[in-house]
C-alpha cells in the first residue's frame, strides 16, 4: 500500500521535532508499505529546518527544484516544500502556513504521476491542509482510474481553532479563526477516517459534522526499540557532574525536562521550591531544557535567593533515556486551562513512563494517565502547596513502591505507546 503523509512541520532526527511521522512511517514500510512524507522546509519546532543546497537534496524530476527537493531518511522518501522564514505567531507563520498549502496543490499532479497513494493523511497543527489533499484525492482518482478510491485521513494532533482561541485569547470572529474553523469543519465531513491523538475529542467532533464512525484515537508513542537500544547516547560529562553534585546534597530531587514555556505552568514549580526551602524540606528541583520563559525563571529563582533550584541545558534527545534516570521523581505540569477536558497525550508524560520513574503530575485534563495507572502522584496544576505535599508523600514511600510506580508506568508505555502497536493500530484503522 502506497500512503501519502502530509505533515507542515514533520521532522527527524537530525532535524528534531516532530518524529511522530518518522516512527509510524517506519514502522510502516517493515510491513511493506511504501511511505512519502511531504512537509514545508519551514518549522519553529525544530532545532535546525532542512538546507535545500546540501548534498543530501535532490531534485524531483518535472519540478522546480528551487522550490521542491527530496531527501532519504531512515529509508523514508521526504519531499521538502519551500517556504518563507518565520518567526512567533504572527502574520509571518499564517503566510508561510498559505505558501505551503500553494505547494501542495503544485505537487498533486507529480504526484499523481509519480506516487499514487492508496491513502492520504493530512497530519499537521492545523487542519487548512485537507483542502490540497481533498484535491488529491480527486487528481489520484484521474491519474488512477482505480474501482477502489483513494482513502482520505484526517489525524488530530490538537483541536483548532479551539487551541488558538482558549489558549491564545483569539476572538472566535477573527478572520483567519473562521477559516480555520471551516477547514476544521469540512476535514470531519470529507475524512473517510478521523484519528485523534486526544483521547475524549469525539462528542465534540461530532458536533462540528463528523459521523460517529469515522473516529479512532491513536495516541502520542515511543519508539521502544530505540530507547532500549545501546546506541542511544551517552551522558555529556558536565550534566552527569552537575547532577551528582545536586543529588549528593539532598535527600530527594524531582526533575521537569522539556521546554520553559508559559504554558507548562513552571512558576509553581519554583514557588514550591521557596515553599520546601522555608519547611527545610531536603529536596531538589531540577529544570533541564530551554525556553521562551527560562531566563524570567531563572531570575525569580534568583530574588528569592532559593540554593535548592537547579537549572541545567538542554541535552540530545538521544541522552534523554540516561538523563532521567539520575532523579527521583519527574515533574510535568500544565496551566489550569478548559482545553484540556478533551484530554492530552504530552510526549513527555510517555518519556517519563518509559523511565520507570514515578510521576508528579500537575495537571487537570479529561484523562489522567498516571491516576489510571498508579504510576505516580496526581495534583491539581499551578499550586505549589500541593506540588510540595505530593514530594512529602513520595519521600515517605519505601523505595520499593517507588519502584513499582515506575514499573506500572512503564509496562502501560509498552502496551499502549510502542510504535509498533501505535503503527499497527493505525493500518488496522485505514484498512490496510
Amino acid at each position: 500500500m502506497k500512503i501519502l503523509l502530509i505533515n507542515h512541520y514533520a521532522g527527524a532526527h537530525k532535524y528534531g521535532m516532530e518524529f511522530r511521522p518518522l516512527y509510524l512511517a517506519r514502522e510502516w514500510t517493515k510491513v511493506n508499505n511504501e511511505v512519502v512524507i511531504v512537509a514545508s522546509d519551514q518549522s519553529h519546532i525544530r532545532a535546525n529546518n532542512p538546507d535545500f543546497k546540501s548534498k543530501e537534496m535532490k531534485p524531483l524530476q518535472g519540478l522546480d527544484s528551487q522550490k521542491f527537493r527530496t531527501e532519504k531518511i531512515d529509508d523514508i522518501q521526504y519531499i521538502w516544500c519551500k517556504t518563507p522564514e518565520y518567526s512567533g505567531n504572527g502574520m509571518g507563520r499564517v503566510f508561510n502556513i498559505f505558501v505551503f498549502l500553494i505547494r501542495l496543490f503544485q505537487l498533486s499532479f507529480w504526484l499523481g504521476r509519480n506516487f499514487l497513494a492508496d491513502v492520504i493523511i493530512t497530519s499537521s497543527t492545523y487542519p487548512m491542509d485537507i483542502f490540497p489533499a481533498r484535491w488529491m484525492k480527486f487528481v489520484f482518482s484521474k491519474f488512477g482510474r482505480r474501482t477502489k478510491p483513494t482513502k482520505l485521513v484526517y489525524e488530530v494532533h490538537d483541536l483548532w481553532p479551539l487551541s488558538p482561541i482558549e489558549l491564545g485569547g483569539m476572538s472566535p470572529w477573527h478572520p483567519f479563526i473562521l477559516w480555520i474553523q471551516g477547514a476544521e469543519d469540512l476535514s470531519y465531513r470529507w475524512a473517510d477516517q478521523v484519528i485523534s491523538m486526544l483521547p475524549k475529542t469525539k462528542e465534540y467532533m461530532i458536533s462540528r459534522g463528523m459521523r460517529p464512525n469515522k473516529f479512532s484515537y491513536v495516541p502520542n508513542g515511543i519508539d521502544f526499540a530505540e530507547w532500549d537500544s545501546d546506541s542511544k547516547s551517552l551522558l555529556n560529562l558536565n550534566f552527569q557532574k552537575q547532577a551528582a553534585e545536586i543529588k549528593s546534597g539532598f535527600t530527594l530531587t524531582v526533575a521537569y525536562f522539556g521546554t520553559h514555556g508559559l504554558a507548562n505552568a513552571l512558576v509553581s514549580f519554583v514557588e514550591a521550591a521557596e515553599l520546601a526551602l522555608e519547611k527545610k524540606l531536603s529536596i531538589a528541583f531540577i529544570l533541564v531544557g530551554t525556553g521562551p520563559d527560562k531566563s524570567t525563571l531563572v531570575q525569580l529563582a534568583k530574588s528569592k535567593k532559593l540554593t535548592n533550584i537547579f537549572f541545567l541545558e538542554a541535552i540530545s534527545k538521544s541522552e534523554i533515556p540516561n538523563a532521567l534516570q539520575l532523579f527521583d521523581i519527574l515533574y510535568i505540569g500544565l496551566q489550569k486551562q478548559k482545553l484540556f477536558r478533551f484530554g492530552i497525550s504530552p510526549n513527555k508524560l510517555i518519556d517519563y513512563m518509559a523511565a520507570a520513574k514515578p510521576i508528579l503530575f500537575a495537571i487537570e485534563a479529561g484523562n489522567d494517565p498516571v491516576l489510571e495507572n498508579s504510576c505516580g502522584l496526581s495534583i491539581m496544576p499551578e499550586d505549589p502547596v500541593a506540588i510540595v505535599e505530593a514530594l512529602v508523600k513520595f519521600s515517605t514511600l519505601a523505595v520499593s513502591e517507588r519502584k513499582n510506580m515506575g514499573m506500572r508506568g512503564r509496562a502501560f508505555a509498552r502496551e499502549n505507546h510502542d510504535y509498533r502497536v501505535l503503527a499497527g493500530k493505525f493500518l488496522k484503522i485505514i484498512g490496510a
